[in-house]
């Protein structure tokens, strides 16, 4: 999968994790660019983007990324691009 591929596969994720289908999201997003992205909903995301796919974060892994983009980076090495 590319990195493109993963990008608009979370960036669709996010959009439904959030309720929100017109969210603008970019590498640089970060949760204060996001209504509701708190603490308990970044855990509802990382949970759910586990599920879509296929992977697994340690604990240290669901609290690491500051933007969008890191997460995108931690999908990219998990799924081997």
């Amino acid at each position: 999968m590319t990195r493109d591929e993963i990008s608009a596969k979370l960036f669709d994720l996010i959009r439904d994790v959030f309720d929100d289908d017109g969210l603008e999201l970019s590498d640089a997003t970060t949760a204060e660019d996001v209504d509701d992205w708190d603490s308990t909903n970044h855990v509802r995301l990382m949970v759910a983007v586990e599920a879509e796919f296929g992977v697994r974060f340690e604990t240290d892994e669901i609290t690491r990324p500051q933007n969008v983009g890191e997460i995108v980076d931690m999908l990219q090495e998990k799924l081997g691009g």
